[in-house]
């Protein structure tokens, strides 16, 4: 696997919650695309981040939540938003993927990143959370497959 080690830094984000399968997330992307559209953030300037933060393999899959985000700019005045929620997402070293692929097969990657690389690396995992950087709207590219840098956090092995 051609896995890149990346410092990444802390982001505030604006972000909708799913609830249910990984799947069918596309109504909180949509959601958020039309409060982000709304407020002029758009990429480059921002960055639009998918977390997936349950395992599918020990949580029912009506039960997994993820956030879509993006990125917003210091000094955003979050108080006047109601329609979106922020948080923090915390920075650190990172072990980042080039995913082009069906979005079906983000859970394999996964399953392959902790299950086969991982254990063979330097590293250990960390609690926090896998970043999904989005690249494309896999609505609009012509093979309907999405292109993410998919980052889960790392720490040095002791």
């Amino acid at each position: 696997m051609n896995i890149v080690m990346k410092d990444i830094p802390t982001y505030e984000v604006a972000y909708v919650r799913h609830v249910g399968s990984y799947l069918d997330t596309s109504a909180s992307w949509e959601k958020l695309g039309q409060w982000a559209a709304n407020n002029a953030l758009f990429p480059p300037d921002q960055h639009v981040i998918g977390i997936s933060l349950d395992d599918p393999n020990s949580v029912d899959e009506y039960a997994c939540r993820y956030d879509s985000c993006i990125t917003i700019p210091k000094g955003f005045e979050k108080e006047k938003h109601t329609e979106v929620q922020f948080q923090h997402l915390p920075g650190g070293l990172y072990a980042c993927y080039q995913f082009y692929d069906t979005i079906e097969k983000i859970g394999l990657l996964y399953q392959n990143l902790y299950g086969q690389w991982l254990p063979q690396s330097e590293y250990d995992a960390d609690d926090r959370p896998c970043l999904e950087f989005c690249l494309n709207n896999p609505a609009h590219d012509p093979e309907r497959k999405c292109k993410a840098e998919i980052c889960i956090p790392i720490r040095k092995r002791r």
